[in-house]
């Protein structure tokens, strides 16, 4: 990708001093001190000295200012490619429904997090939180994209954080409030498909983002498609339940397959059509 001279996003809510015990809060640490000293007879007050340490060594470890060159790089990556999207967004969002974009903000944080819709470990990947409109981000997950999921390149990481801000247009349009509707009134299967469509739709929203980005800003260079295009591969339903399980369960897909994923991203790519947007719910599911 070519960022040079992009500017960083201001929208950048770096959390990464905080573990996922200081992020968990005090109370839980106390609750769990009396539980402890209830069945082994140790003075909470020791437990609690002790957690108090483990939290002020665990912020002192990755405070702020400690990053290493990688992680550096990464940051300034992230909020280059979010202030992409910004300018994007800006700019066709009002055209489709008639008033301003609002940006959403990219927490970045380590291992775990809290967030309005919960707590939630590094373990679940990228993800986007409607309650709070902003989007959650370990730097690490790029590292398993590389060598876990095979999915390296500068670009394959821009279309994640793409993914999750196209979330974020999903919630300004209505939609995700639409479809959390749907699936309430909806069997188990049927709200499944419900998101499925929603997780399209959001890649369909990346690829309308890399278009215009490429039309206004030049962003691309060579074999940046094909690293989007491998990611999307890489992190569909089907190829990775046959990784985990060697078989494939289509009725529990939650995002849609390999396929399905290049697919609405690369149309999203190719047209930069918003008028389109409708056509993840429209397109009968076995056709998606």
């Amino acid at each position: 990708m070519r960022l040079d001279g992009q500017r960083e996003s201001g929208n950048i809510e770096d959390r990464r001093s905080m573990g996922p015990a200081v992020a968990g809060g005090g109370g839980l640490l106390v609750v769990v001190a009396i539980v402890l000293s209830l069945v082994f007879g140790i003075d909470p007050r020791q437990l609690l000295q002790l957690g108090q340490q483990i939290g002020v060594q665990r912020e002192a470890e990755i405070a702020p200012g400690q990053e290493d060159e990688q992680e550096v790089e990464l940051r300034q990556f992230v909020s280059k490619v979010l202030a992409t999207t910004e300018d994007v967004w800006k700019q066709q969002f009002p055209a489709l429904v008639g008033k301003p974009y609002q940006d959403t903000t990219l927490v970045l944080f380590r291992n775990g997090v809290d967030s309005a819709c919960g707590q939630a470990s590094s373990a679940v990947g990228p993800f986007y939180c409607p309650r709070d409109m902003k989007v959650y981000l370990d730097l690490a997950f790029f590292d398993e994209m590389r060598t876990k999921f095979r999915a390296p390149g500068d670009f394959a990481c821009a279309y994640v954080v793409a993914h999750e801000v196209g979330h974020h247009v999903q919630n300004l349009l209505g939609l995700s409030d639409k479809v959390t509707a749907a699936q309430a009134r909806a069997g188990e299967v049927e709200g499944k498909h419900l998101s499925v469509r929603l997780e399209l739709q959001a890649d369909f929203l990346a690829g309308v983002w890399a278009h215009h980005a490429q039309k206004t800003k030049q962003i691309l260079e060579a074999g940046d498609i094909a690293e989007a295009i491998n990611a999307a591969q890489a992190i569909g339903d089907d190829t990775l339940q046959r990784q985990s399980t060697g078989r494939v369960v289509p009725d529990a897909f939650t995002h849609g397959t390999s396929k399905q994923r290049i697919k609405w991203f690369t149309h999203g790519l190719k047209t930069g059509n918003l008028e389109d947007l409708d056509l993840l719910f429209k397109t009968p599911y076995e056709e998606l």
